[in-house]
């Protein structure tokens, strides 16, 4: 259960490939890429800066994960978190579950990102032309998180 951050950007297909090839009974690879936008809330984003708590945040995304195992039969998890200054386009997140089947792959990939997005301690900042602002997490963020429960 490899759980990353970092400043670099990453390789989709060098890490989906990685993560296939840790087992043969693996026959389902999902994935999901969030990538910073040129807009939010209305106003274009020039810059996002994406800062966490060292530890606790490697912490937190590790018991989703753990979570998501205990829910579903999967083999094994991928999360990538970059960090510090972001372009809009640039890659944020990765998460991929692989499993035996794609169901439980595509349900566990689900869940893990809508809980990193409410539980794991990330904070974002934006540059604006109305200047920098903290982005909070959204209701729709909250939402998706509680279908779980």
């Amino acid at each position: 259960m490899p759980i990353r951050i970092q400043t670099a950007d990453f390789d989709l297909s060098t890490e989906l490939l990685d993560l296939r090839r840790s087992n043969p009974k693996i026959g389902a690879v999902v994935s999901f890429v969030g990538a910073v936008r040129d807009i939010n809330a209305g106003s274009s984003v020039a810059e996002m800066t994406l800062e966490h708590y060292p530890g606790m945040t490697e912490n937190a995304l590790s018991a989703i994960v753990e979570q998501a195992k205990a829910r579903w039969e999967i083999v094994d998890a991928l999360v990538i978190h970059r960090v510090g200054p972001l372009m809009p386009m640039d890659q944020i997140v990765l998460v991929a579950v692989a499993a035996s089947h794609r169901g439980e792959a595509f349900s566990a990939c689900e869940f893990i990102i809508d809980y990193l997005k409410t539980d794991a301690p990330f904070w974002k900042k934006e540059q604006t032309p109305e200047g920098a602002r903290w982005v909070d997490a959204r209701d729709s963020d909250d939402a998706a998180r509680n279908k779980w429960r």
